[in-house]
């Protein structure tokens, strides 16, 4: 298969153990920022993970040049010219996440439902989700499915009701029992993050936008414009970065995107107001920079993106590893963007793929099996639908099977 690499102004930024980020929202872009460079710039081997950082540590001198070798191919391995059409006439798909069976829980952030979807089966509704105000970039947003699914069944999800931003959990028989995890973070039409993701320290992590008021991202008392860690009850863990907070970093304008590579390293996408979106690498206590700084600003007191995108290239939203790529959907860029890491987690130069092809995409997630499946977002209300949107799409590589039978019962 042949991959298409297309020429856009990528800049591709070192991991640097302390330096600033840049921002991210998926509304009209303000006046710009002065960019920097845009040529790669590469840097020494990266160092392991900082620990919580309450007080951010002076960047070291850039080496400038190409980046270091990497393994995988950008693409690792996935056909992207032969997709399995896994449903189609969905209304602006947005969480989405796997039972044990392979099958997918789907959030339809308008509507407000949860669908049950699996290859060669219609969508089957399993839950309305009680609360949802929709609007804007607003609605039933993020969801998770329980790492210990088996034993418990529940399910998690992130939504805008009239008056807040909150995270319930729910069993998949019983949707009506729902129970409030998290609660009375200020919400807005836009800029609400949502996504949620169980890391693979078994927390629950939740992106929360700055939903329009960007002071309250440099805020320690506010929750907006952060990435909260939370235990799957919703209690704060003993290990957070700040005593008591669920906070786990901060400086965010709009993360849409959480990924954990191998090593369990958390990256980050996050939508930039004018000039660069931006993929972060987050430590605990990290703080990226907005609204102080948007994308890479070398300034001490902040940590600098690993790669930023111009915004008509990206508007990155869900994200996901597999095969040593991170692969992250593209809403306004209307593609799926590949980029390879190295073993210290630095990225490789991106390459994109389903340019223009399906539109605006949304979500992209690696299914238990190892395929990429991947949601569009033409029925947002700022995309161009065809007939049969919105879709998830189904991408498999080598020696992996498209599924004809019907999957057990979770």
């Amino acid at each position: 298969m042949r991959r298409r690499v297309v020429p856009v102004v990528v800049t591709v930024l070192a991991l640097l153990p302390g330096t600033a980020e840049a921002v991210a929202g998926e509304q009209p872009r303000g006046r710009p920022l002065a960019p920097p460079a845009t040529t790669l710039v590469g840097q020494p081997a990266a160092a392991p993970l900082a620990p919580p950082a309450t007080t951010p540590l002076a960047p070291p001198a850039a080496d400038v040049g190409q980046p270091p070798p990497v393994g995988p191919p950008a693409a690792a391995g996935f056909d992207f010219t032969r997709p399995q059409v896994v449903a189609t006439g969905l209304a602006a798909p947005w969480g989405l996440g796997f039972l044990p069976d392979g099958s997918a829980l789907v959030a339809q952030r308008d509507r407000g439902t949860v669908l049950r979807v699996r290859p060669g089966r219609p969508p089957r509704q399993v839950a309305r989700i009680a609360g949802v105000v929709a609007g804007g970039e607003a609605g039933l947003l993020g969801l998770a499915v329980s790492p210990t699914f088996r034993r418990d069944r529940l399910v998690y999800v992130c939504f805008t009701t009239a008056a807040d931003i909150r995270i319930v959990r729910f069993p998949l028989h019983a949707p009506h029992a729902a129970q409030v995890v998290l609660s009375g973070v200020p919400r807005a039409a836009f800029h609400a993050g949502g996504r949620i993701a169980f890391g693979p320290d078994g927390m629950l992590y939740a992106g929360i936008g700055d939903v329009g008021v960007p002071a309250a991202a440099q805020d320690p008392a506010s929750r907006n414009g952060k990435i909260l860690r939370i235990r799957p009850d919703g209690a704060v863990p003993a290990d957070n970065p700040f005593p008591g907070s669920p906070v786990y970093s901060s400086g965010h304008r709009n993360v849409q995107g959480l990924a954990w590579d191998g090593w369990g390293r958390l990256f980050a996408t996050e939508f930039g107001q004018s000039t660069w979106d931006e993929v972060n690498l987050i430590v605990p206590g990290g703080n990226y920079g907005w609204p102080v700084v948007e994308g890479p600003g070398g300034d001490p007191r902040f940590r600098d993106p690993v790669l930023v995108w111009r915004p008509a290239e990206a508007s990155p939203s869900g994200a996901t590893i597999a095969g040593g790529t991170l692969f992250v959907a593209a809403l306004r860029g209307a593609r799926l963007w590949a980029v390879p890491l190295d073993a210290a987690g630095r990225p490789g130069t991106p390459v994109a793929e389903l340019l223009g092809r399906y539109g605006r995409l949304r979500t992209v997630e690696r299914a238990p099996d190892g395929a990429l499946w991947v949601a569009t977002s033409n029925r947002d209300g700022r995309g161009t639908p065809a007939p049969d949107d919105d879709r998830i799409l189904r991408f498999t590589g080598a020696g992996q099977p498209t599924p004809a039978t019907r999957p057990t019962r979770p």
